[in-house]
This record gives C-alpha cells, structure tokens and sequence, in this order.
C-alpha cells in the first residue's frame, strides 16, 4: 500500500544516496490527513537541509511537502522526544457536501447540538486506559493515555473538535468522536461514556468516524520528558 512515509523514504533514499530509517511523530489511518507531521532519520550525507527540503518538494509537491527542514541534535526523534500531539476532526453539517472540501471533512447534513458533545467527552479529560477507543495494538501494549484537552466549536455549519493527547491509539480520536456524535444524536447518554472508558472493551465504542475529517495538526516538543512511546 502507497503511503506518506513511503514515498517520503523512497525520496529521501534518492537524494541521500542511502538507505534511512524514518521516525514520525504520529501515524494515521488510511484516508487520515497531516498538517504538522515531524519526521525525523540519520544520514551521513553532508547536503545541507535546505538542499534536501528542495529536492524531495521538487518532486512530491504539492501531494506531500516538507514546509520546514532543519539539522537536529543526535539524541532527538521525532516520535519519543514529542510531548503532546494535537488533532483536528471537522464535520460539514450543511445539508450539502461542498466538493473543494469534501476529502477533508465529514460530511454529516442535520443539527448537531455542542453541549451533549460537550458533556460527554467531560468523563474522558484525565489519564485512563482508553482500550474501547481504540484498535488494540497488542500483547503487552499499554492502551493507556493521557487526554490533556478537547475542545468542541461551530463555525456557521462546520463543527471543529480538536484533541490534545500526550500519544494516541490506533483509531482513537475517530472512536471518540463517532461516540461524541452519536450522544448529540441521541442514540447514547452523554454520561454513558464514563461507563464505555471504564468497560475496557472496544465492543462498548461502536461508533467510528469516517477518516476523513480527521488531520493532525501539531506535535508538541518540550515539558515533561517522554521515556516511551506513551
């Protein structure tokens, strides 16, 4: 399968001159978008940042490009160094889908009210095992984060929930908001969500968001030390 980090590698390759191995802050569904994405890989090349960024947009652009490149220390990595990640999930409500936006939003016509959103997402801000949220990503394998911040806003007929998380799971932050949509539906209890977290059990969160409303904005770097992947 054709992906980011593939055909950035495979570019990086070609203008290194050698084989890489690519660390990224955050990885995402199919169908998932990126606007802040870090990566970070050793080279023994000498070409400078600026030269490398060039090289790989002159060929990827405007399907994929690199909007910052810079040297770092030795000991950084884009992915365990990251102390928060940020996402952004935007649903169109307008009762018709707008084509210029459409492979970036949900496209879900009808009233969705804010505060029973609101509400049931209040249970979940805190540190919990987040394991019906989620696609579990194995033996042995926390499903444990630590959910800093949600905020649910509306612009005319676009909904905006943005997530801030020390890490996510696999399909979390869609599990989240097909449960958040479906408590402003009506079809659960905004309070039943305390109970789904504590179920521990993906089949208590049926709801899955489509992919594509979903965009990781921002990695935090600074803070709290990360020593994993948590």
């Amino acid at each position: 399968m054709r992906t980011v980090e593939g055909v950035l590698t495979d570019r990086l390759e070609d203008v290194l001159g050698e084989r890489i191995t690519m660390s990224v802050a955050g990885r995402t569904d199919a169908g998932v978008h990126a606007a802040g994405q870090v990566a970070s890989f050793l080279t023994s090349s000498g070409l400078a940042a600026s030269r490398i960024q060039a090289a790989v947009n002159a060929t990827l652009s405007p399907e994929v490009v690199v909007r910052e490149a810079a040297d770092a220390a030795s000991w950084f990595d884009a992915r365990f160094s990251a102390s928060a990640r940020i996402y952004r999930y935007v649903i169109d409500t307008a009762p018709v889908a707008d084509p210029f936006t459409g492979r970036f939003v949900w496209h879900r016509p009808g009233p969705l009210p804010l505060e029973p959103m609101r509400a049931a997402v209040r249970p979940l801000i805190g540190e919990h095992d987040f394991a019906s949220f989620c696609r579990h990503p194995g033996p042995g394998k926390s499903t444990v984060r630590r959910l800093e911040r949600v905020t649910v806003r509306r612009e005319r007929d676009v909904v905006s929930l943005v997530f801030r998380a020390n890490a996510f799971l696999h399909q979390m932050v869609r599990s989240l908001v097909g449960t958040l949509v479906a408590a402003a539906d009506g079809r659960i209890e905004p309070e039943s969500t305390d109970r789904i977290l504590a179920a521990r059990s993906r089949s208590a969160a049926k709801y899955l968001a489509p992919a594509a409303g979903l965009v990781l904005e921002r990695v935090v770097y600074g803070g709290r030390a990360m020593s994993g992947p948590g």
